[in-house]
């Protein structure tokens, strides 16, 4: 039987790819895209997703973490390595965890300064990596507004066919 910290490994491993193919795959000219008003921009998204990279490494090496609500970028290929370098640290922290710092380590979330939630550091780590998942979504309904081409990040898109 596999632990859920191999299980949630190998599912960091593998949401790298999307990710940053997702990323790469915005046109450079259109960041300011917004779908509508209330909507966050493309370049928005974008940067909250590498800032939710920060948090992973916060959350698995320390007992509190601040919500990085931005991470600003200058450029697609910069906010790639960015978000390369980020997601690696996070996986050589997690690596170095054992079963029971993951399933039993509380981990406090700070937003903008006050307490949110407390749970155990494996739930944290759940918690925002479904976030990120359901940002990449976002994101994933922009591309082609934006003149863009969708990558296959779960088999194939329309585009790569």
């Amino acid at each position: 039987m596999v632990s859920n910290i191999d299980f949630f490994k190998g599912c960091l491993s593998n949401e790298f790819n999307a990710t940053l193919q997702l990323i790469s795959s915005l046109p450079k000219d259109k960041l300011n895209y917004k779908p509508h008003p209330v909507n966050r921009s493309a370049y928005e998204i974008v940067e909250h997703l590498l800032a939710h990279t920060i948090d992973l490494k916060v959350i698995l090496e320390n007992s509190a973490c601040e919500e990085t609500m931005t991470c600003s970028f200058d450029s697609i290929e910069q906010a790639c390595t960015m978000l390369t370098d980020y997601w690696k640290a996070a996986e050589a922290s997690i690596a170095k965890l054992d079963d029971t710092s993951w399933e039993t380590e509380p981990v406090e979330l700070f937003v903008n300064g006050q307490s949110f939630v407390t749970l155990p550091r494996f739930q944290m780590m759940w918690f925002f990596f479904f976030d990120m998942i359901h940002h990449r979504g976002q994101l994933s309904s922009y591309v082609r507004p934006m003149g863009g081409k969708n990558p296959a990040v779960y088999g194939y898109s329309a585009d790569t066919i």
